[in-house]
C-alpha cells in the first residue's frame, strides 16, 4: 500500500498528517485509511452518504479482491462547510454521481479542485456502479462548472485538467 510512502515522504518533508480527506469511499481510495490513520493518529473526514462503506468496506457492493480494514470516521464532510489545514481554507462541494458522498475539495485561493472521481480530464466518474446516480452527477457537473475556468483539476486518477477544459461534458451529458 501507499501508507508507508506517504509517512517517509511526510517525514523527511518535516511534516505531520493531521487530518485525513477522503473524496469518497470506493475500495481504491480506502485501501490504506485504517494504518494512516492509526499511525498518525490523524482525524479522518468523509461524507456521512459513504461513512458507512469506511466503516465496513465493501458495503456498497463494489466488489474487490484485498483485504480491507474498516475505519471509523471522526468528522463528516457537508457542502458549504470549509476545513482547515494550518491557514489552507478548502471548501467542501457535495457531488454525488459516482458515490452517494462523493465530494469535491476547492481550494478558491489557490485556483485548486481535488475532484477525486466525479471529474476527470476530458471524463466524468462512472455511474454504472451500485453508487452511481446519472441524475445526480448531472446536477453534480453543473455545479463545478460554476467554477472559474482556470481552476486547475487535480483527479483522484490520471492527468490534471481545468475546469474551463470540461465544460464541454456538462453541456453533452
Amino acid at each position: 500500500g501507499s501508507c508507508p510512502k506517504v509517512l517517509h515522504q511526510a517525514s523527511v518533508d518535516g511534516l505531520k498528517i493531521g487530518k485525513i480527506l477522503l473524496t469518497h469511499s470506493h475500495w481504491d481510495h480506502i485501501v490504506d485509511v485504517q494504518a494512516l490513520k492509526q499511525k498518525t493518529g490523524a482525524q479522518l473526514f468523509v461524507h456521512h452518504d459513504d461513512a458507512e462503506n469506511v466503516r465496513n468496506p465493501g458495503s456498497d457492493g463494489l466488489p474487490f479482491s484485498i483485504e480491507i480494514q474498516g475505519a471509523i470516521p471522526d468528522q463528516f464532510l457537508q457542502e458549504g462547510t470549509s476545513v482547515y489545514v494550518g491557514s489552507l481554507r478548502i471548501e467542501v462541494i457535495h457531488t454525488p454521481g459516482h458515490s452517494f458522498g462523493s465530494v469535491c475539495f476547492y481550494l478558491p485561493q489557490e485556483g485548486i479542485l481535488f475532484s477525486g472521481d466525479t471529474l476527470f480530464c476530458r471524463a466524468i466518474g462512472r455511474m454504472d456502479l451500485p453508487t452511481g446516480d446519472p441524475s445526480a452527477m448531472k446536477i453534480s457537473l453543473k455545479k463545478l462548472s460554476q467554477l472559474p475556468p482556470d481552476t486547475r483539476v487535480i483527479p483522484g486518477h490520471g492527468p490534471d485538467t481545468k475546469i474551463g477544459d470540461v465544460k464541454q461534458l456538462y453541456m453533452n451529458f
